[in-house]
């Protein structure tokens, strides 16, 4: 007979997107009475929930398959990965199960076919808002599954398949929850999340006695109408992304877009697979600051794409350079197995590859350095992350966590702590973060 709970220990790997569905499988077994474990060695059983996008994050997930099972010895594993269960048994032989990203039933039937459920599950261990990953004042909200674009690097859709919506009134309800046990920034992720609604067809849901239509520009106005911050992430351009400036206006939402661009090459889109009217962009994004001056926009880009020229580089760089972006991170091209990308012809050299992403980041260290040095003399409302001896690091409109700058503040301070809000004024800055003092 056992004395204590069953054990569960978790490994989560990859993006935010992956974060929650770690969260929602922790949910689960909590709510179904299994204890969790910090250690492999006080846990019965291990789940690791793998990240496959690239070869590097295959290989850390491999590796840490390897690491659960060594140091614990029964492993179950899910995620992105886990659709190449015939690569995982390869390398592992000995893990008890394999299942897909986002199966959250699969995992549970793997978990209670090698370490049963306790018979009586306390359901009041649960907190409403579920167990979360993230520190207690920000977290992420996942609005959709899958994507329908069909990138030539990328390998998503193989993995999770097509979008599928959430109902937005199941989504506003998770936000609620959220914001009643303390959240103060909610982070809206999906595969694709301008594209929230489509395969719904919009649908229209009553949602607390009123007609909601499942579209982003609703869903964002409702959210704004909580007392938190509501950040948007992974926003592909599409036309009604222009709904949105005018909510950012209003201070309903923060004034900050998430936009995965990925090259400034017409040719290279193309290539790509994605939507190639660099000019149009060029347009809108002026457009948009002229609604809503504080804007911060956040892009990703890859370098080193297959058939890249050094003319496709150098308009590339000019794009940038008009665009005038805020937050930017840049990777080299890597070949993931499966996609399309693999069979063009025109491979980059790994050398030039490097060479290109050292050359992009030095321009855009420089626009970036320019845009901090704007800040100095603003005044801004900051998000508390952690206070430290001698010191606050806060994050403002234009920060995301883990991905963007922070805000420092300086000296002793008493009655605040993280997921509190102060005033500050900017007072200077170094290559990525900002210096403030209280207002």
């Amino acid at each position: 007979m056992r004395t204590s709970e069953p054990k569960i220990g978790f490994v989560s790997l990859g993006c935010p997107k992956n974060l929650v569905d770690s969260e929602r499988i922790l949910t689960q077994l909590r709510a179904e009475g299994y204890g969790l474990s910090p250690s492999y060695q006080g846990a019965d059983l291990v789940v690791v929930n793998t990240c496959g996008f690239i070869d590097a994050a295959v290989t850390e997930s491999l590796d840490a398959i390897g690491e659960a099972l060594a140091d614990n010895g029964r492993v179950i594993v899910t995620g992105c990965l886990g659709v190449r269960e015939d690569e995982i048994r390869a390398a592992h032989p000995d893990v008890l199960a394999v299942t897909g990203p986002h199966d959250y039933e699969a995992v549970m039937r793997a978990v209670h076919a090698h370490l049963p459920a306790p018979h009586d599950p306390f359901t009041s261990l649960i907190p409403p808002q579920g167990i979360k990953l993230t520190p207690r004042h920000y977290a992420y909200l996942k609005i959709s599954e899958g994507c329908n674009h069909r990138c030539s690097f990328c390998i998503i859709p193989s993995m999770r398949g097509d979008l599928v919506s959430r109902p937005i009134g199941e989504v506003l309800s998770e936000a609620e929850r959220l914001v009643e046990a303390g959240v103060r920034e909610l982070l809206v992720v999906s595969q694709d999340t301008s594209a929230y609604g489509v395969d719904l067809k919009y649908r229209t849901d009553i949602v607390g006695g009123r007609p909601l239509a499942t579209r982003l520009s609703t869903l964002a106005k409702e959210l704004g109408r909580l007392p938190a911050w509501t950040r948007l992430h992974y926003v592909y351009p599409y036309p009604h992304v222009d709904d949105l400036l005018p909510l950012m206006a209003e201070g309903l939402i923060l004034p900050y877009l998430d936009m995965p661009l990925q090259h400034g090459s017409e040719r290279i889109l193309r290539a790509m697979k994605r939507p190639a009217a660099t000019e149009k962009v060029l347009e809108r994004i002026s457009h948009w600051r002229t609604i809503c001056p504080e804007l911060v926009l956040r892009s990703t880009f890859i370098v080193g794409f297959p058939g890249e020229t050094e003319d496709d580089f150098d308009q590339l760089l000019a794009f940038i350079q008009e665009a005038q972006l805020d937050r930017v991170g840049c990777f080299a091209y890597s070949p993931v197995a499966g996609a399309a990308a693999n069979a063009l012809p025109d491979a980059v050299p790994e050398a030039l590859k490097q060479d290109r992403l050292q050359r992009f980041m030095e321009v855009q260290a420089e626009i970036s350095r320019d845009k901090l040095a704007l800040q100095v003399g603003r005044e801004m409302v900051v998000l508390i992350d952690e206070v430290q001896p001698g010191r606050i690091v806060a994050r403002g409109p234009g920060d995301a966590p883990e991905v963007d700058g922070l805000v420092i503040i300086d000296g002793d301070w008493e009655d605040v702590g993280p997921g509190d809000f102060i005033e500050v004024q900017v007072t200077g800055y170094d290559d990525h973060d900002l210096f403030a003092e209280p207002v």
